[in-house]
């Protein structure tokens, strides 16, 4: 059976230790000032330019392959006037909007972000070329950041199938197929088990040849 393909960037799905994963993540801040779209799903980096907010909250930006990441995007708002920073993840003038547009905004957008780089990720393989075989497994990748198609609003971000390497540098490390009746291994776009590799508070470790 062919598999969908439907990008939704990363999902958290659990941790090395085989525990399912727990819902937290941590706050951090997009600048006003930055130009990027970013959706749930979205892997990010530190924003140099944008060091962090006034109250002491450090700023991020739409991951880049091949560079460190700090972690996934899960939830995106706006700080709600009386509330903390972040407030409960909405817009509130506009509740349906669950992304920070692109272009620099009249305020921050405050985003809650997996950071621990023992969860375990789900995510589809772009499938650029020929699928990823067998031999990808304990392989290192790069992802490739994309926008979502018109009327999606999560992340359009996948694993890039023409990277699958031994590269410690690589963002991701593939873990397994999806054991899923609808995913079909080794074929166009399969849904693979990743970690984050290339992680801010882990060093990449090789693939396996």
């Amino acid at each position: 059976m062919a598999n969908l393909n439907a990008p939704s960037g990363f999902a958290p799905v659990m941790y090395r230790d085989g525990s399912p994963w727990n819902g937290q993540g941590r706050l951090y801040c997009i600048a006003a000032a930055y130009t990027g779209a970013l959706y749930v799903g979205d892997p990010v980096k530190m924003d140099t330019t944008n060091d962090g907010d006034a109250n002491g909250i450090a700023c991020v930006g739409i991951g880049t392959a091949g560079a460190t990441v700090r972690g996934v995007i899960v939830a995106i708002g706006m700080t709600v006037s009386g509330t903390l920073q972040g407030g409960a993840y909405i817009n509130p003038d506009n509740l349906s909007r669950t992304y920070r547009p692109s272009g620099a905004q009249s305020q921050n957008y405050y985003a809650l972000v997996v950071d621990d780089p023992a969860v375990i990720f789900e995510v589809q393989e772009d499938t650029t070329t020929t699928p990823g075989q067998a031999a990808m497994l304990n392989k290192n990748a790069n992802f490739v950041t994309a926008a979502p198609a018109t009327g999606v609003y999560v992340s359009g971000t996948q694993l890039n199938s023409n990277t699958y390497a031994d590269t410690s540098t690589l963002n991701c490390k593939v873990i397994s197929v999806v054991q899923r009746p609808d995913n079909t291994p080794y074929i166009a776009y399969q849904k693979l088990l990743v970690t984050l590799n290339n992680h801010d508070f882990s060093t990449g470790t090789v693939g396996y040849a």
